[in-house]
C-alpha cells in the first residue's frame, strides 16, 4: 500500500508542478495563438507559407526556423500546430514546424552551448533545423497526395474569418495582433524577466491588445476567435493533463527501484548505465527516453547535464544529442494529441521518424566527437 502511495504522490506532485509552472503563462497564450490562427488569420496567408502547394523553399524555410522566435515546449506548440494544420496547412510544412517550434528555439539552443558546451549547441542547432526540413519532406512525399485525395477534410468551418466576412484592414494591424500575442507568451514564459517587470509589461501588451481587438475586429471575428480557442482546449488540455499525470506515475514507480528513491531522478538514474557510449543502441534509448519523457523548453539542458550525467561524462555525447533532438519536440502527452489531430497513420509516422534521425545523428556526432 505504501508503495502504491509513492507512485500516486508522484502523479499528482508532476501534475501540481505543471499546473503551477505552465498553464497560465505558456497554454493560455498558446491557445489564443491557435485559436486567432484558426479565426483570424487569412486563409491565403497560411497556404502561401505552410500550404502544399505553397513554394517548398519558402514554406519549409519558414517551418524550420519558426522555432528560434517561439521559447515554447512541445505541449505549448501543439495547439498552434493543430490551428495551422486544420486551417489548410500542408503535412509536409505543419510537422516541420511541429518538430521546430520546440527543438531550436533561440533560448535553448544558447542554454545548451552555455552549459553543455559550444560543441554540442551547435550541432543540436544544426541538427534541428535539418531534421525539420526532412522530417517534413518526408512526410509530404508519403501523405500530401493522400489528403489532396481528402479533400477538405481537416479544414476550418468557413465561418466569420477574415477572408470570408469581407472584413478589410491594414496588414500591419493584423501584424501587430500577432506580435502581441506572440510578445505576451514569450515574456510570460521566460523564466529570465522578474515578476514586477513581467507584470508590467503583460500589462502593457494586454491593454494593447484589448485597443487593437476593439478598434479593427468584428464581434462577429471575437466570437469566432472565442470559439475556436475553446474548442482547442477542450480538445488538447484535458490530454495533457492525463498525459503529465501518467509521467509521474512512471517516475514514481522507478523510485520504488532506483537508489535515490527520488522520483524525480529516478528514471535517469536507472537509465544511466546505458547511456555510457556512442553506440546505436545507446543512441536509441536516448531517443526512445526523449520522445517519451515530458521536457519543459530549457529544462531538457539540465536534465541531459545532471540527471542522467552528461556533465559527469556519465553519459556519452551521442546520446546526449539524441536526447536533445528527441526530447523537446516529443512526449508522452504531445504523443496522444498528435494522434488525434492527424490521425493515428501520420502520427505514428512522424513519431517514428523523429525517433530514427535523432538516433542517426547522435551517431553520427558521436562517432566525431569520440
Amino acid at each position: 500500500m505504501g508503495a502504491v502511495t509513492v507512485i500516486l504522490e508522484a502523479g499528482v506532485d508532476t501534475l501540481m508542478e505543471y499546473l503551477s509552472l505552465h498553464v497560465l503563462t505558456c497554454l493560455v497564450p498558446a491557445f489564443f495563438i491557435a485559436g486567432a490562427i484558426a479565426a483570424l488569420l487569412s486563409k491565403g496567408v497560411v497556404l502561401k507559407y505552410f500550404g502544399a502547394e505553397a513554394k517548398k523553399w519558402l514554406s519549409y524555410s519558414v517551418a524550420s526556423c519558426s522555432g528560434t522566435i517561439l521559447a515554447v515546449c512541445s505541449c505549448t506548440v501543439l495547439p498552434m500546430f493543430a490551428g495551422i494544420y486544420k486551417r489548410g496547412a500542408g503535412i509536409g510544412p505543419a510537422t516541420a514546424f511541429l518538430y521546430s517550434g520546440p527543438a531550436i528555439n533561440l533560448l535553448a539552443i544558447v542554454l545548451t552551448a552555455r552549459v553543455l558546451g559550444l560543441s554540442i549547441g551547435i550541432a543540436r542547432a544544426i541538427s534541428a533545423v535539418l531534421l525539420a526540413v526532412v522530417i517534413g519532406l518526408i512526410m509530404a512525399t508519403i501523405f500530401e497526395r493522400e489528403d489532396k485525395k481528402e479533400g477538405e477534410k481537416h479544414k476550418a468551418p468557413e465561418v466569420a474569418m477574415v477572408d470570408n466576412t469581407g472584413v478589410e484592414r491594414p496588414w500591419y494591424i493584423s501584424l501587430l495582433f500577432f506580435i502581441l500575442l506572440v510578445a505576451i507568451l514569450l515574456v510570460g514564459a521566460s523564466g529570465l524577466i522578474s515578476w514586477v517587470t513581467k507584470l508590467i509589461a503583460l500589462a502593457i501588451m494586454i491593454l494593447g491588445l484589448v485597443l487593437v481587438v476593439i478598434r479593427y475586429y468584428s464581434k462577429d471575428e471575437v466570437r469566432e476567435w472565442g470559439q475556436e480557442t475553446w474548442w482547442l482546449t477542450k480538445r488538447i488540455f484535458p490530454i495533457l493533463l492525463v498525459g503529465v499525470f501518467v509521467i509521474g506515475l512512471i517516475g514514481g514507480f522507478a523510485a520504488i527501484y532506483a537508489p535515490s528513491h527520488n522520483p524525480q531522478i529516478a528514471v535517469g538514474e536507472l537509465m544511466k548505465p546505458y547511456f555510457g557510449t556512442n553506440s546505436l543502441l545507446a543512441c536509441f534509448l536516448s531517443s526512445i527516453v526523449g520522445a517519451v519523457l515530458y521536457m519543459p523548453t530549457l529544462l531538457e539542458v539540465p536534465i541531459v547535464g545532471n540527471l542522467f550525467g552528461f556533465t559527469t561524462g556519465q553519459m556519452a555525447a551521442g546520446p546526449a544529442l539524441s536526447l536533445l533532438l528527441a526530447g523537446p519536440s516529443l512526449s508522452f502527452p504531445c504523443m496522444v494529441v498528435i494522434w488525434r489531430t492527424i490521425g493515428w497513420k501520420r502520427a505514428s509516422t512522424y513519431i517514428a521518424l523523429v525517433v530514427l534521425f535523432s538516433t542517426v545523428t547522435g551517431m553520427i556526432y558521436g562517432g566525431i566527437v569520440g
